[in-house]
């Protein structure tokens, strides 16, 4: 039996793909893992806002904690849907823009790249992936950094074919500069906030 690994196993409890290497194992076997992942019944209000929750704290790889502390900041914004502000705050992390400036293959590498030391921001190194970018704010990689094959292969553009308009990237330089807040519809999140909210509502 072939042994798909903990993402693809995820992927598949959360209905969609967290991976690259995920995307094919999730379009052949599109259901839950599991003997009765086929045979899914009817689920109850709670399960679906669960699931829902679960989904968004995958897609950005954070731990609960994270997400209810950002939940609780998105729901004191004026003026704003809860959802749509938590939305906007959870993609202004660093390791989020690293990975949608094409810096990084996946979220789990682009946390990794932060961590690592790897990433500056207005020329400061930052370890932090919850450290919140702000418009006007200029994220590159080290230039120490930039020999190391990952960075080459980000800076021949292999991973920046869908970079989102509220980024200005030159790819080849490795930099990228936050020009405003991202607006909900523009950011690649496959989410029904409306169900976290009521979630953490309840």
């Amino acid at each position: 039996m072939n042994n798909t690994g903990p993402k693809v196993r995820l992927s598949r409890a959360l209905g969609l793909p967290l991976t690259p290497k995920a995307v094919k194992y999730f379009e052949a076997r599109p259901y839950p893992p599991g003997e009765h992942g086929r045979s899914r019944k009817n689920e109850s209000d709670y399960k679906v806002r669960l699931r829902e929750k679960q989904r968004l704290r995958a897609q950005y790889n954070i731990r609960e904690t994270q997400l209810r502390n950002a939940f609780a900041k998105a729901a004191r914004v004026k003026d704003a849907k809860t959802g749509e502000a938590l939305i906007v705050d959870l993609e202004r992390r660093l390791d989020a823009l690293v990975l949608r400036a094409g810096f990084a293959r996946t979220i789990y590498q682009a946390r990794q790249f932060v961590v690592h030391r790897h990433v500056l921001v207005n020329g400061r190194r930052v370890d932090r992936p919850s450290f919140r970018v702000r418009p006007g704010d200029v994220i590159q990689i080290a230039e120490r950094s930039r020999s190391m094959e990952p960075f080459q292969v980000a800076a021949a553009g292999a991973h920046a074919e869908n970079v989102p308009p509220y980024l200005e990237v030159l790819t080849d330089a490795l930099t990228a500069r936050l020009s405003r807040l991202p607006e909900r519809r523009e950011i690649p999140i496959v989410c029904d906030e409306q169900l976290v909210v009521e979630h953490y509502s309840r």
